[in-house]
């Protein structure tokens, strides 16, 4: 068993993983990434990037529908799913490749296999990394440092385990090979209430189930009202603050069905699938942390600091493996700031309430900051700001005028504390509200900044005016 020495080893190539081990190896750093899979991870190969091709090709078949609206003709779409999963597997494949070639650029080495945490020992005292390529052999790398960015996975429900049939992941969603005619979608945080837009779109019946009041519970109430509202007109039925009966949970000739209970009593739903979407659980057992006292943890997630650093000083952790916003674009700024602890930088680290966070339904939504209920539990006098979409002259030109943005912000001095949208390209639009909050702005500047008429963009120039009152 060889053994190589270099100077930081990333424990996993997810975009997290990925992007910081190139800014390492272009800071001059020897630089390695284990990865057991495919590098880009979930986000490229199960998430991100697959799920928003299928979006958009419900998007574009929704579209299609409402075609004559718009003097055309087109007449009512057919959906070709195994056509739409060639194209989703088209871009992954592309993606892929790019960021092959980046990191072989870069002069990152990628190992593939399953690596395991090593305990310290007087050759290597951040420990080593034995590495068990796919073809059984072992290979044994003695970092100065290693970031464990590792992931996460689908959570099951307890007494409703993944069976790929009657009983799947968003994970098994991605590989369908054809439409089922009708869903149970339980959790609608965003993974759940992106699929629920996507199979509606797509001709199938959606059961969405989700334990809290509402669905989207961690966005501004406001912005999780307007999407009930819209994903019942749709046809979706909504099942807001409904508990899952798993022991209820039967399977009979190609069916499932299950108990629900809300305030309204129990409710029996039956579909071809049930798809569980309640969250992600870290990627952190069978790593050998147990060869490291000092590296701690909290439900199964890794404890870290600011700077990323674990109770370990020459062990980070990075991305969905630590808890927190399991996101791609936050994984990337967590890595980052572990290369630049490792390059004795000193960096400040992730304010987390100025992260942007997008679902990609129909109608988008996205939001940064905190919502308006959070601002006031902060002792903030609060001031909102609101403007709908069906006000703004592009969302009636797209045709898509359904939605509203919302600031909140500080009675007394102005600033902004939360940006939140619900309409038409929202989680692009949202990178406005990120750089305002970036540069602790205000609504005073979000109404001094000349908005291009007409954009989509003027609706968050108008939600700051109807904040002072105005708005006509």
């Amino acid at each position: 068993m060889a053994e190589e020495k270099i100077d930081v080893l990333f424990l996993g190539g997810g975009t997290g993983g990925y992007e910081a081990a190139i800014r390492a190896a272009q800071s001059g750093l020897k630089t390695a990434v284990v990865e057991k899979e495919k590098v880009g991870g979930v986000c490229l190969h199960k998430g991100c990037i697959p799920s928003k091709a299928l979006l958009r090709t419900a998007e574009l078949a929704a579209t299609l529908r409402e075609a004559e609206e718009f003097g055309i003709k087109a007449g009512a779409p057919e959906v070709d799913f195994g056509r739409a999963q060639e194209r989703k597997q088209k871009i992954v494949d592309q993606l892929y490749r790019g960021v092959q070639g980046l990191l072989k650029r870069a002069g990152v080495q990628v190992y593939e296999g399953v690596g395991t945490l090593m305990p310290p020992s007087i050759f290597a005292p951040a420990g080593a990394v034995s590495v068990e390529r796919p073809d059984g052999e072992r290979e044994l790398l003695s970092p100065d440092y290693i970031v464990i960015a590792t992931g996460s996975s689908a959570r099951e429900l307890p007494g409703l385990p993944f069976n790929g049939k009657t009983v799947i992941s968003s994970d098994h969603a991605l590989e369908m090979g054809k439409l089922p005619k009708d869903v149970i979608i339980v959790g609608a945080g965003a993974i759940g209430c992106e699929w629920a837009s996507l199979f509606n779109d797509l001709g199938v019946k959606v059961q969405l189930v989700e334990a809290l009041p509402r669905l989207l519970p961690l966005e501004d109430k406001d912005i999780s009202d307007q999407l009930q509202r819209l994903f019942t007109r749709r046809g979706i039925e909504c099942y807001p603050g409904h508990s899952v009966d798993t022991a209820s949970f039967q399977a009979k000739g190609g069916r499932a069905s299950i108990e629900v209970e809300g305030k309204d009593g129990r409710k029996t739903l039956t579909a071809a699938t049930i798809l569980v979407a309640i969250g992600r659980k870290a990627n952190s057992e069978g790593l050998g942390l147990e060869n490291f006292d000092k590296v701690q943890m909290e439900r199964g997630y890794i404890k870290v600091d600011h700077q990323m650093r674990t109770g370990d000083p020459r062990i980070f952790a990075i991305g969905d493996v630590i808890g927190g916003l399991q996101l791609a674009h936050v994984a990337v700024h967590e890595g980052i700031t572990a290369v630049e602890a490792i390059l004795g930088e000193n960096p400040h680290g992730l304010d987390y309430s100025r992260m942007p966070r997008c679902t990609y339904t129909r109608p988008e939504v996205a939001s940064v900051g905190i919502t308006e209920e959070q601002a006031k539990e902060q002792g903030h006098q609060v001031k909102v700001g609101k403007f709908f979409f069906k006000a703004n002259g592009k969302a009636l030109i797209y045709g898509e005028e359904n939605g509203i943005a919302k600031l909140v912000a500080d009675q007394e001095t102005g600033d902004l504390l939360g940006v939140h949208i619900i309409g038409p390209h929202a989680t692009d639009l949202i990178a406005e509200g990120t750089l305002a909050l970036e540069f602790d702005g205000s609504l005073y500047d979000l109404q001094e900044v000349v908005h291009a008429h007409p954009t989509l963009y003027e609706i968050l120039n108008d939600a700051a005016l109807a904040a002072d009152g105005k708005m006509a």
